[in-house]
């Protein structure tokens, strides 16, 4: 299992890279700053219209590598005391969610697998609103599938979420807000897209409680 999720991810490194050499700040640029810093660089723009949105403009599903999905190598890895259904399909498994910190026993299932969902830290509308529309085909599918966007979290609270930005919605628990919008910063300085003036101001706010909070690995 261990090989198979090393190849995978050497696989999905080369494939996210390749799809942000164009619209990305250079990654070794953002390491070197902090969030807050970051947060300057993007540009500050209004909503474009959502016109044209679908979810199947960035993807049809997740992606595979072999018969492995995605969402399965998120689940293995942000969840704990795995067991698997074959080589790769996670079958059961405990989230501590960074939304809420409920505790929540995963079950893979019709009618249980929803209680895990993963989210899209910058979300698929916000994102076409504020210049995805504007990347090609191959880098919206790196942008759908980037594990830098992607984490395993409560389901209910990930649906009240929906497609908020972080001027309408943060998560419950205030002591992972710093690490959200650092996320959040972190993904639109890789695929360069844009945030609302009312956006920054709320992700600023969350920053001075934690002034040298520092970008997500990639």
């Amino acid at each position: 299992m261990k090989k198979i999720a090393k190849r995978f991810f050497a696989g999905l490194a080369l494939v996210v890279l390749a799809g942000s050499l164009g619209p990305g700040i250079p990654a070794h640029a953002a390491k070197s700053k902090d969030a807050a810093a970051v947060l300057e660089l993007l540009e500050v723009k209004g909503k474009a219209p959502k016109t044209g949105y679908e979810r199947s403009a960035f993807s049809d599903g997740w992606g595979e590598i072999g018969s492995c999905t995605v969402r399965n190598y998120i689940l293995k890895r942000d969840l704990k005391q795995l067991t698997y259904r074959g080589n790769c399909v996670v079958d059961t498994g405990v989230l501590v969610d960074p939304y809420s910190k409920k505790v929540i026993n995963f079950k893979y299932g019709v009618g249980t697998s929803l209680a895990v969902q993963i989210d899209h830290v910058v979300a698929l509308s916000d994102a076409w609103q504020k210049g995805a529309q504007k990347l090609s085909a191959k880098q919206r599918e790196s942008f759908y599938n980037d594990p830098l966007n992607l984490l395993a979290v409560d389901g209910p609270t990930n649906s009240s979420k929906g497609d908020s930005d972080a001027a309408s919605w943060l998560p419950p628990n205030k002591s992972y807000r710093c690490a959200y919008v650092a996320r959040q910063v972190a993904v639109k300085a890789k695929y360069r897209l844009w945030v609302s003036s009312a956006e920054k101001i709320a992700i600023k706010n969350v920053l001075s409680n934690c002034p040298k909070q520092r970008l997500p690995a990639s």
